[in-house]
């Protein structure tokens, strides 16, 4: 197991090396994917491994992809869809184009999920879906827009159950094990590289989505993750969150009112 002292000096090198900041992401879990992934590879000594981690730059990718939580699907959340599809969409269809942001959008199954509302509701034509992340290799599988066949039967059980009532499978072609997802959604989505720690805003927005990515930032972190999205984020604009995420205790909590129960806030000052 990596020592306290190790796992910092692993931060301040990937900091000096790569310009990737983890000081601030929650320890506990870092340590606990670096410990993994140390042991998964068969290191011997942590000297070993840091320097590696130093001169491999193709390791380095892959411990990136190793630590950085890549979970996600089609619809996740069906309820916080439907808010969307019931609440949000009729809403932002009232403005002349739609600027939507993906913040850690991982493999992109919620951009692409998005993509489907919008076209649902005749929009996709003056909308642009911004997706980022800090991992380019699950960059490359979101531009791609192919995902496991396997999964289909989920994301459409998800589909149904947030409101769709067209054929799921309308949306993609099956070959060979894998489903591609119609370039028709793609064409309206813009993939980059973005680092919340230590990148800043690059547009202004009408809704903002980063659920399930501030959990593993600790408090400081998360609210300069949080500033960066008010800094971003229009006048009665939205800001989605996870279900254990939240704005609360934020000093931009006072500027939002909350949907429902729902972890969508619309920033109203």
């Amino acid at each position: 197991m990596i020592e306290d002292r190790e796992l910092q000096l692993l931060i301040n090198d990937i900091f000096e090396y790569y310009g990737y900041d983890f000081s601030g992401y929650s320890r506990a879990s870092f340590k606990r994917r670096v410990d993994r992934l140390y042991q998964m590879d068969g290191f011997s000594s942590f000297p070993e491994f840091l320097s590696r981690v130093r001169v491999d730059e193709a390791y380095f990718s892959r411990m990136i992809e190793e630590i950085t939580v890549n979970v996600t699907e089609m619809f996740r959340d069906p309820a916080f869809y439907a808010v969307l599809r019931n609440e949000i969409i009729p809403v932002l269809a009232t403005k002349p184009f739609i600027r939507i942001w993906h913040a850690g959008c991982s493999t992109g199954e919620e951009v692409y999920s998005m993509a489907i509302l919008l076209k649902e509701a005749n929009l996709l034509h003056k909308s642009l879906i911004y997706a980022t992340d800090i991992n380019t290799n699950v960059l490359d599988t979101a531009k791609s827009g192919v995902f496991p066949l396997r999964m289909m039967k989920t994301y459409s059980e998800n589909y149904v159950a947030a409101g769709g009532r067209e054929d799921f499978s309308n949306y993609y072609i099956a070959n060979y094990g894998i489903a591609k997802f119609s370039s028709e959604l793609s064409e309206r989505m813009v993939f980059s590289q973005h680092n919340l720690v230590s990148d800043r805003s690059f547009n202004e927005f009408d809704i903002i989505l980063c659920r399930n990515v501030l959990i593993y930032f600790d408090k400081d972190l998360q609210d300069r993750a949080l500033h960066l999205f008010d800094d971003s984020l229009a006048t009665l604009g939205y800001l989605a969150l996870g279900t254990k995420e939240t704005i609360k205790f934020s000093k931009m909590q006072e500027q939002y009112e909350q949907l429902r129960k729902e972890k969508i806030w619309k920033k109203i000052r």
